[in-house]
C-alpha cells in the first residue's frame, strides 16, 4: 500500500509552497469532496484521464464503483461493501482504491492491479483447462467402442471448445465416418463420401500433418457437409486439427464458432490441439481394442463348444462350464461329426486337456483340428488315438489329454454305440428303468506315452435311454456343507437314476446344475458333459449338422 505524505495539501493544487505533495506519486490520486465530486488530482491521474475540460477535473464523473466506495466511506458504513479494498476499471485498466482523509474530502490512491488480475485470470483459465482436459481424457477412455468414443469426443469438444464440432475418422474404402455435434444438441453420426481436399487443412490433418492456424482458414471455403444442421449463424472461426494415434492418425477434428462469437485465440488453439491429442489416443485405443476383439472372436469361434441337436435320428446335447466365470474356453471340449448320411456313423469326441484357461484351450484347438483331419479314419478308434498321440508328442506342448471316442449309428429304434476311453472316465448309460451302467472301456491318455493301448466297448440304447460322457470337473467338484467334499461318482449316478426317460438336454442341464449347487462359490475345474440319446419314438432320419 502507498501511504500519503504527512503534510496535507490544498485540494486544487498538488503543490503548496516548496513542500512536495503527491503530485509526483507514481500512482493516480483523485480527491473527492463530500458530494463525490472530483476536486483534485495529481499528474498520474491527469494522464489517466486526459482531455478533461477543466484542470481540476471537477466536470469528470468518477466511475460508479469509486463513487459507491466514497459514499460508503464518508457515510461511515460498510453495509453492502465487498470484502477487501474497493476495485474496478478505469479505461482498460483495473485499480484498487485506498482512501486517505484530507481537508477537502478523501484522497483515493488508485493502485494499478491489472497485471495481477490478468495473471490470476490466466491461472484460473489454466486450472480450468487442466481440470477439463483431465475430465475429457478420463471420459474418453471410459469407452472402447470406436463410434461411441467418437460421439463422446465430438460432444465434449462442442461443449467445451466451440459451438460445434465435426470428427472425421480414417476412411473405409471411400467412405468416412463423420460425427457432428452442436452444443446442447444430440450427436449425429453418419457414413458418407467426402472430399477432404474441399476443407482447408483437412486432407493434411487426416494424414497427421500439423494443423493449419485458424487465422489462415476462410470460413466461407467450408463445404456444406461440414456445418451441422441448425448451426446458429454463419461460421466465423474454424480450427482443423489432426487426431494423433498410435503410429497412424486416428482422424481429424473440426471446431466451428459462429460469426457472433469471439474468434479462436492462440491459447484456445493450443488447448484444442491438446484435446485432439487425447481424443486421438482414446480413439486409437478403442480401434485397437475393436480389432483385437474381432481377431479374438474369430479365433475363439473354433475353440467354443458347438451347439448340439438331433443328427440322423439320434439326440445329442452338451453343456460346458469353464473353470473361471469370466472365461469362455478352457481345457474341456467336445465335438460331434455327423456321417455323410444316416448309413454312416457319427463320430463323437469328449476330452479333457491337463490345465485350464487359454493355454489349455490352445491345445484343445490343436486336438480338435487334428481329429477333424482324421475323420476319414474315425471308424478305427485305436488308429485315430495313435495318430493323435504321435502328433501331440511331436508338438511343443508338454501337456497331455484324456479322451473318450464314440461312433454312433441308429438301427431302427435302437442306437448302437462303440466307445473307447483314452485315460478318461468311463461313460455312463441311463436305462429306461433308472439303472445306471458303466461302459467297460479303458485306455491310456494321449500325449504322454509312445503308445495308447485301449479297449473299445459296444452298447445299445433302447428308446428313451441315454449315454452320458463327462469330464472329471463334475465328479471332482469340491463343495458340500463344509466345502471340502467331492461331488463324486456316486452322487452323479444317483442324479442320473432320477433322470430316467428324460431327454438328453434335460439330463446334462441337471447334472451341471447339481454340480454347481454342490460347489457353491468355491473354485472348480472345467466341466463338460455330452448326452447321446435314443428318442422315445421313432424319428425320421435327417441330415442335420451340429451348429458351430
Amino acid at each position: 500500500m502507498i501511504h500519503s505524505p504527512g503534510s496535507p495539501a490544498h485540494p486544487r493544487d498538488a503543490r503548496v509552497g516548496s513542500v512536495p505533495t503527491w503530485d509526483d506519486a507514481p500512482c493516480p490520486v483523485l480527491v473527492l469532496d463530500a458530494h463525490g465530486r472530483v476536486v483534485g488530482r495529481n499528474r498520474a491521474a491527469r494522464l489517466l484521464v486526459p482531455g478533461l475540460p477543466s484542470d481540476d477535473g471537477s466536470s469528470w464523473e468518477p466511475p460508479g464503483w469509486l463513487s459507491d466506495a466514497h459514499r460508503r466511506h464518508t457515510g461511515g458504513t460498510a453495509e453492502g461493501a465487498p470484502a477487501g479494498a474497493p476495485s474496478g476499471t478505469i479505461g482498460d485498466r483495473v485499480f484498487e482504491a485506498r482512501p486517505t482523509p484530507t481537508a477537502d474530502g478523501v484522497a483515493w490512491w488508485l493502485v494499478d492491479d491489472t497485471d495481477r488480475r490478468l495473471a490470476e485470470a490466466a491461472l484460473v483459465r489454466a486450472q480450468e483447462r487442466t481440470d477439463t482436459a483431465s475430465l475429457l481424457f478420463s471420459t474418453l477412455l471410459s469407452s472402447l467402442n470406436v463410434p461411441r468414443c467418437a460421439e463422446i469426443a465430438a460432444r465434449m469438444a462442442a461443449d467445451h471448445l466451440a459451438d460445434a464440432a465435426v470428427l472425421i475418422t480414417p476412411p473405409v474404402g471411400r467412405r468416412y465416418a463423420v460425427t457432428h455435434a452442436r452444443r446442447g444438441e444430440p450427436v449425429v453420426q453418419e457414413t458418407r463420401q467426402v472430399d477432404p481436399h474441399g476443407v482447408p487443412g483437412l486432407a493434411e490433418a487426416l494424414r497427421g500433418f500439423p494443423p493449419v492456424p485458424a487465422r489462415w482458414i476462410n470460413p466461407d471455403d467450408l463445404p456444406g457437409w461440414v456445418v451441422p444442421d441448425g448451426f446458429a449463424g454463419p461460421v466465423g472461426s474454424v480450427i482443423v486439427t489432426p487426431l494423433p494415434g498410435h503410429g497412424v492418425p486416428a482422424g481429424a477434428l473440426i471446431l466451428l464458432r459462429s460469426g457472433t462469437e469471439q474468434a479462436f485465440t492462440p491459447d484456445e488453439e493450443v488447448f484444442a490441439r491438446l484435446f485432439a491429442a487425447r481424443a486421438g489416443t482414446a480413439l486409437s485405443a478403442a480401434r485397437l481394442y475393436s480389432e483385437q476383439t474381432a481377431i479374438t472372436a474369430t479365433l475363439m469361434r473354433d475353440l467354443l463348444p458347438p451347439a448340439l441337436h438331433s443328427v440322423h435320428g439320434v439326440e445329442y446335447a452338451g453343456r460346458y462350464r469353464a473353470a473361471a466365470d469370466h472365461e469362455r474356453v478352457g481345457g474341456d471340449f467336445y465335438d460331434v461329426h455327423p456321417g455323410a448320411d444316416a448309413s454312416e456313423e457319427t463320430f463323437v469326441v469328449l476330452g479333457d486337456v491337463a490345465g485350464k484357461g487359454l493355454d489349455a484351450a490352445v491345445l484343445t484347438g490343436k486336438i480338435r483340428n487334428t481329429l477333424q483331419a482324421l475323420l476319414p479314419l474315425a471308424s478305427d478308434h485305436q488308429q485315430v488315438l495313435g495318430l493323435l498321440n504321435g502328433a501331440l508328442l511331436n508338438s511343443h506342448h508338454a501337456r497331455f489329454a484324456t479322451l473318450v471316442l464314440a461312433s454312433v449309428k441308429r438301427h431302427g429304434d435302437t442306437v448302437r454305440l462303440r466307445l473307447t476311453s483314452a485315460g478318461h472316465l468311463p461313460p455312463l448309460v441311463v436305462r429306461a428303468d433308472g439303472t445306471v451302467e458303466e461302459v467297460d472301456t479303458h485306455g491310456t491318455l494321449v500325449g504322454a506315452l509312445p503308445t495308447t493301448p485301449g479297449r473299445t466297448a459296444e452298447t445299445d440304447l433302447a428308446p428313451g435311454e441315454t449315454c452320458l460322457l463327462y469330464t472329471d470337473g463334475i465328479t471332482e467338484a469340491r463343495g458340500g456343507p463344509l466345502g471340502d467334499e467331492l461331488f463324486g461318482e456316486h452322487r452323479l449316478r444317483k442324479a442320473l437314476a432320477e433322470c430316467a426317460g428324460m431327454p438328453g438336454e434335460a439330463i446334462v442341464e441337471r447334472v451341471q446344475m447339481l454340480a454347481a449347487q454342490w460347489l457353491g462359490s468355491g473354485r472348480h475345474d472345467d466341466m463338460a458333459a455330452v448326452a447321446i440319446g435314443a428318442p422315445r419314438r421313432a424319428a425320421p432320419g435327417g441330415a442335420g449338422r451340429p451348429g458351430r
